[in-house]
């Protein structure tokens, strides 16, 4: 008898392991957020050659099949993090470079330079990440004692969002810039019949065309470096806002030797070699890299003054910024970028190049389609115009963490009334019923748990404004998930294939050390990521 009951139960244990599939992955015993339809959540799920093969609970998912298991002990698992707009490439070659981010002043920038150049004797001094709101005056500096130190070097500094930046004179000079020169789309600051040094917008084109083309190795370093960071604050995509189609062979190569992991959904410059190359050869799609749209520039930033208002602004009644190019260019352009069939991403951040942009989107596209046209960052919106995103169907493509850093000052700059268009992430999201979410790092700081709290709780890190800032413009937690998920991937046109946590999509997640749906708010940006995965491969551990 007892050997009969041993035989059933070898028999029975038998069928059932070979019953069981075969996997590479099994996630169990965790909180799967999978953000589908239903934003359901889920226990367990497995993973077959890169891609989510059924999710459900840990105890249907562990009898069905075998292979290495991961016990998330209960952890929450969101799909990876997909930043909607950023600088994959300039970020990772800004962290060769100077870095100025925080300073607050501009005695404190000089000290660090000094430091770097002792690291860094030869060649260019190039910084980026001041900006003058931090600091007491508040007021653009000059280039007199950075000329005076770096007589014989040159240095171009650029300001936190990109839009600004100061030189010194030996960078002046080798560019040929003159007192008063005037510049389209650009200002070259001129005080008394001396130059300052501060260029804005297309103004430091001038000096940026002077310094040395980065070699093959040196562009490779830098996106390895930046996908190393990425990986550790759980994205697994960005959308890189504006590259070169010099870097395309360059990025396919590291791919294809699967050092760069990184999935790339690429936007290039507006620029006629640009258009050329896409036009020619066509879109660019494999699993890793997505090359079907441009980055068109429209006007300059706020912090700058450089962003075109309908009415001058309020801090400074002279001016109302202005845009980068003619009129007439982003017709031209929107027109050759329809009959192509390709996507048209435009910055846009005055309330007079908002209502612009959308205006040519409108005759281009004529209502409402699946064109996906984004504006880019969509930031000071005239209350007359946010019914012409959802009129043709044009997608908001924000950065959460803009409205953080901002609020201290924008108010200064559009005034009482004006400013309630500003930053309006809800108002912008009921237009269609979805919008993209970003970083813009690295304007902004690379963490997306710092997008997830901007967008929710609307305060900076140290709790204020106390009740928030414009919380009517406040999203919640799911749109934000969404937003940096599936919206994100919908914005890229790669909803089918990543961006939830369902059946035949990449095996693309993150797990984190608290649950972005349930912690407290005022630690939402705390949250850390403890494991990120890419196609079911361990990309990052804690």
């Amino acid at each position: 008898m007892a050997k009969n009951i041993l035989w059933v139960l070898s028999t029975i244990f038998l069928f059932s392991c070979s019953s069981q599939k075969s996997v590479d992955l099994i996630v169990h015993n965790g909180k799967v957020y999978t953000v589908d339809s239903q934003f359901t959540v889920a226990e367990a799920f497995a993973v077959k050659d890169g891609k989510i093969l059924e999710v459900g609970t840990s105890k249907d998912i562990l009898s069905k099949y075998q292979g290495e298991t991961l016990d998330a002990e209960g952890n929450a698992i969101f799909p990876g993090f997909i930043d909607g707009h950023a600088h994959f490439y300039g970020y990772g070659a800004g962290l060769q470079n100077a870095n100025l981010v925080g300073t607050n002043s501009w005695e404190e920038i000089l000290d660090k330079l000094k430091d770097f150049s002792i690291e860094n004797p030869e060649g260019w001094i190039i910084g980026r990440g001041w900006d003058q709101n931090d600091w007491p005056n508040k007021e653009f500096p000059d280039n007199q004692k950075l000329s005076e130190i770096f007589p014989d070097r040159p240095v171009i500094l650029s300001r936190v969002d990109g839009h600004a930046a100061i030189a010194n004179k030996f960078a002046l000079d080798l560019a040929g810039i003159k007192p008063n020169q005037k510049i389209e789309g650009g200002e070259i600051e001129t005080v008394q019949g001396k130059l300052t040094g501060i260029l804005i917008d297309n103004a430091e084109s001038l000096v940026n065309a002077k310094i040395p083309a980065p070699t093959t190795k040196q562009i490779g370093e830098s996106l390895l470096d930046a996908q190393k960071n990425c990986f550790a604050v759980g994205l697994t995509t960005v959308t890189d806002c504006g590259i070169s189609h010099e870097l395309i062979p360059i990025i396919s190569e590291l791919q294809k030797d699967n050092q760069l992991k990184m999935r790339i959904y690429g936007m290039l410059s507006d620029n006629p070699a640009n258009y050329d190359y896409l036009f020619k050869n066509g879109a660019v799609k494999t699993d890793r890299l997505n090359i079907r749209s441009f980055k068109v520039y429209m006007d300059g930033a706020l912090g700058s003054r450089g962003a075109s208002l309908l009415e001058p602004y309020s801090d400074k009644p002279g001016t109302s910024g202005f845009l980068l190019s003619a009129k007439t260019h982003f017709e031209e352009v929107a027109k050759k970028i329809a009959e192509k069939g390709f996507q048209m991403n435009t910055h846009a951040i005055g309330d007079s190049a908002n209502r612009e942009i959308l205006s040519i989107y409108g005759r281009v596209l004529k209502g409402k389609n699946d064109a996906r046209w984004r504006i880019e960052h969509a930031q000071v919106v005239n209350q007359k115009d946010f019914k012409l995103f959802g009129n043709n169907s044009v997608i908001p493509s924000v950065q959460s963490t803009h409205a953080t850093s901002d609020m201290y000052w924008a108010a200064d700059r559009l005034g009482s009334e004006r400013i309630k268009g500003a930053y309006a992430f809800k108002q912008l999201l009921d237009q269609n019923g979805w919008l993209v979410l970003g970083t813009d790092f690295p304007v902004e700081d690379i963490n997306p748990m710092f997008t997830f709290y901007a967008a929710v709780v609307r305060k900076d890190q140290k709790d204020y404004p106390q009740n928030g800032f414009q919380m009517e413009n406040a999203l919640s937690r799911e749109e934000a998930i969404r937003g940096m998920t599936i919206w994100a991937a919908k914005g890229n046109f790669e909803e089918k294939e990543k961006g939830s946590l369902e059946a035949g999509k990449f095996a693309d997640f993150i797990i984190l050390d608290q649950d972005l749906m349930k912690a407290d708010a005022a630690n939402l940006f705390k949250t850390k990521v403890l494991k990120t995965f890419l196609n079911g491969e361990k990309v990052y551990a804690k």
